[in-house]
């Protein structure tokens, strides 16, 4: 389905005087509005392959109507997206769930749906149909030479994947560990996980990244061969200056102090970027900002301060990607809402007075400091992000857009009400 720019314009003049009047008290407020605003056109997030469908858990999924069965209408779905909030002009792949089977046909789609490629993903956390050999007791770190070989293979066919449609880097996420202990052999299985990241990081093209993701817990309950930032840098490192550490938000344990993280990581030059949920006790993959807005805000603000403290460029230097799970939710609806919670928590931390907020760290002045954060979070930027989606030709409300115009209906009169998105 592909939404035409006069649907927008038309749904937009029902709305436009009131969005003028409230971005109009806005820009009273905020001095630097349009330099917020360019900086928002310019920032885009990639949208998962995989989180186009509804999601579930071990204990059961219960897929909606209208669902995407193939790459084309993933890519379709992303494109639906970024009409809509000019965001979201970013797809990440999952292989093998979205091998292509015509490369040339899907980079000329990607082109009109005025989309392009982000990391690449590799699967070893599932056996997948016809493969020889189990990842049961894990992939890269398997004691058998045979699995590592079989997991190495397939994350370069993964990379090769990726060079075909113009991704430039890998994520890899390994379920790698073990449940109980004795089950496993910290040292060798550090080990055996290197020396296979390594063979995967010699065949990398010279301008990719490698993503090295971490994860506290699950499926594994003792111990995660990558378990931390800490065990992610330690690869990174050794592995050489295209390898980078990949945080997921909800890959911690509780009360972790992510922002902090963040700032380290990128005071090193090792951050990699994120994949953005939101979480209640662990891994829960929630609507981002649904839950800890306020932590969004401040792991926005230390990225911006880290960012403009090494000369980098807010939209390319660093990958910026949702990784969520959509249970209960219709997918294409969740993903609007998650990618207008990071363009808030973006606005925001730019909206920062950065000379007050020193002064005041400077001073030792703990309260004038935390009155700096608290009043800026406090500052409405819902019309700077309809601004910002205006001037490039989107909705100024892309929720109410979907909704008025019943997408999901339409996609459901195209698709069926039984197909199920390919993946998870």
């Amino acid at each position: 389905m592909r939404i035409d720019k006069k649907q927008i314009a038309s749904h937009n003049d029902k709305y436009l005087q009131q969005h003028q009047q409230r971005f109009s008290f806005s820009k009273t407020e905020i001095e630097n509005a349009d330099a917020i605003i360019q900086k928002l056109v310019e920032f885009q997030v990639a949208i998962p392959s995989w989180a186009l469908g509804t999601g579930g858990t071990r204990f059961g999924r219960f897929p909606g109507p209208g669902e995407p069965g193939n790459l084309e209408q993933k890519m379709e779905d992303v494109g639906l997206l970024h009409a809509l909030n000019r965001s979201s002009g970013a797809i990440s792949l999952h292989i093998p769930w979205d091998i292509p089977k015509d490369y040339a046909a899907v980079k000329k789609l990607a082109a009109e749906l005025e989309l392009r490629f982000d990391a690449v993903n590799s699967n070893t956390f599932q056996d997948q149909p016809g493969q020889p050999l189990t990842y049961k007791f894990g992939s890269l770190q398997n004691v058998n030479k045979a699995i590592r070989k079989q997991a190495i293979e397939h994350n370069i066919d993964v990379i090769k994947h990726g060079v075909a449609l113009g991704s430039e880097s890998l994520t890899v996420w390994l379920a790698d560990g073990s449940c109980f202990p004795g089950q496993l052999n910290f040292r060798k299985a550090f080990q055996n996980t290197l020396e296979s990241l390594q063979e995967i990081y010699a065949v990398l093209p010279d301008n990719w990244k490698m993503f090295v993701e971490y994860k506290a817990f699950e499926p594994n309950f003792y111990s995660m061969s990558v378990g931390d930032w800490g065990q992610s840098l330690l690869y990174a490192n050794k592995l050489g200056p295209k390898a980078y550490t990949l945080v997921d938000l909800g890959h911690h344990l509780p009360n972790a102090n992510i922002e902090q993280i963040v700032s380290l990581l990128l005071m090193e030059g090792k951050l990699a970027g994120f994949h953005f949920n939101d979480s209640k006790y662990g891994d829960d993959d929630l609507t981002v900002g649904s839950i800890k807005p306020y932590q969004l805000f401040l792991i926005f603000n230390e990225l911006v301060e880290g960012m403009d403290a090494r000369g980098m460029n807010h939209a390319k230097d660093l990958g910026w990607m949702i990784d969520a799970s959509h249970n209960v939710k219709d997918p294409l609806e969740d993903l609007l809402q998650s990618v207008e919670a990071i363009m808030m928590a973006y606005a925001h931390a730019l909206l920062i007075d950065r000379v007050k907020l020193n002064a005041a760290q400077d001073a030792n002045d703990v309260v004038a400091a935390q009155e700096v954060l608290k009043n800026t979070f406090h500052t409405d930027v819902r019309s700077l992000v309809a601004e910002a989606r205006l001037r490039s030709g989107g909705a100024i409300n892309p929720l109410q857009f979907f909704r008025d115009e019943k997408i999901r209906e339409e996609l459901t009169k195209e698709r069926g009400t039984t197909t199920i998105a390919t993946g998870l």
